[in-house]
């Protein structure tokens, strides 16, 4: 799954992607001449990993990961101001979710909130304009009577979608159709996908809150959005500490997690995924799949093979795992049971997967 970084110039997004890769990527130049795009697999951070791998001190271990993206879709800066070109749309339909930076960290910025939907205006207008050309072209083949049955049903999803967006609710917040989902996913409509919104503020106003930040909030509730407020800038120079550093800094703080980490888990969550666990001592792995994945989803995702040759899934809480200190132990206790291959698989549950080879 792929997550891109957009925002208008100089609202943090290289800086939020250093922290978010612990790398030093360089600052975009926002010109014309400028196409470089900065991309990389981060790992999820969860809890529940750190204690399996803490309990099983596997041979191997294989964290939940995502790939973030920065300057796939560039809005460039000109003597009008910042503009929206055609490699801004098209980059905009090769990731899976969206991260929107606003910048309330200067003190000549009047209003994140007027460039975060300044953003949200132009994904708006760029379905708009995927769909006008659809229906112009089924407008055409109607005019020729040679309108499938099929091209007509179609017809009917972009126009309901097409209404939505012409009143300004991006489709995301809808309940759509079989059909309509159908169009949207296979036209990669953007307002289709995941959006969160992310406050870049100075350091200090972290400590005490401004009315920049009271206003994005209420922004954001009334659009839909998650929000996320934090500084790019310190959480860059956080992701460069080493893990014991970080940890003290937090710890000082009062804080749990930092800013960058919960950024990453509301996006896995975003994406509509979650994570079971395969343990022991020869590897501890956290795999993704969709909410809705049953045990044969889960199995086909370890391997096509065990899938072919399913027979029941072992099924654990984590909370048994961790009480009991281990598979064996709370297996012994009674805490694992057997389900079938239409066990819809929860979040955090580890499961292992029977099999007639082996």
């Amino acid at each position: 799954m792929k997550v891109g970084l957009i925002g208008l110039p100089g609202s943090g997004k290289t800086s939020l992607f250093n922290a978010l890769t612990r790398s030093q990527a360089r600052l975009h130049d926002y010109d014309a001449h400028d196409t470089s795009v900065n991309i990389a697999t981060i790992p999820v951070p969860d809890r529940r990993f750190d204690i399996a791998v803490e309990i099983c001190r596997p041979k191997k271990q294989v964290q939940a990961s995502l790939e973030v993206v920065d300057g796939a879709a560039r809005i460039q800066l000109g003597e009008r101001g910042s503009t929206f070109g055609t490699d801004f749309f098209a980059g905009l339909r090769t990731v899976d979710a969206f991260v929107l930076v606003v910048d309330a960290f200067r003190a000549d910025q009047a209003s994140p909130v007027r460039d975060a939907d300044a953003v949200a205006q132009e994904l708006l207008l760029a379905d708009l304009t995927v769909l006008d050309n659809r229906l112009a072209r089924l407008e055409k083949s109607r005019a020729a009577k040679r309108l499938s049955a099929a091209d007509a049903i179609e017809e009917t999803a972009i126009r309901s979608l097409h209404a939505m967006l012409d009143d300004m609710r991006p489709i995301r917040l809808a309940s759509l159709t079989p059909e309509e989902e159908r169009v949207a996913r296979n036209f990669a409509l953007v307002t289709a996908k995941p959006l969160i919104l992310v406050l870049n503020v100075a350091e200090d106003a972290l400590q005490m809150p401004t009315p920049l930040q009271t206003e994005a909030r209420t922004y954001a509730e009334g659009a839909g959005l998650p929000l996320i407020t934090l500084c790019a800038k310190l959480e860059a120079e956080i992701a460069q500490m080493s893990p014991d550093e970080e940890r003290d800094y937090l710890e000082a703080m009062g804080l749990e997690e930092s800013a960058r980490d919960a950024l990453i888990r509301v996006a896995y969550q975003q994406l509509g995924l979650l994570t079971f666990f395969t343990v022991g001592a020869d590897e501890v792995r956290a795999w993704t799949i969709r909410a809705g994945t049953t045990a044969l989803g889960a199995a086909e995702k370890v391997h096509t093979d065990i899938a072919r040759t399913f027979i029941r899934a072992e099924v654990m809480e984590f909370d048994d795992f961790r009480q009991y200190g281990g598979w064996d132990a709370a297996r012994a206790a009674g805490k694992m049971r057997l389900e079938g291959k239409d066990y819809v698989v929860r979040d955090g549950e580890i499961v292992h997967i029977r099999n007639s080879r082996g």
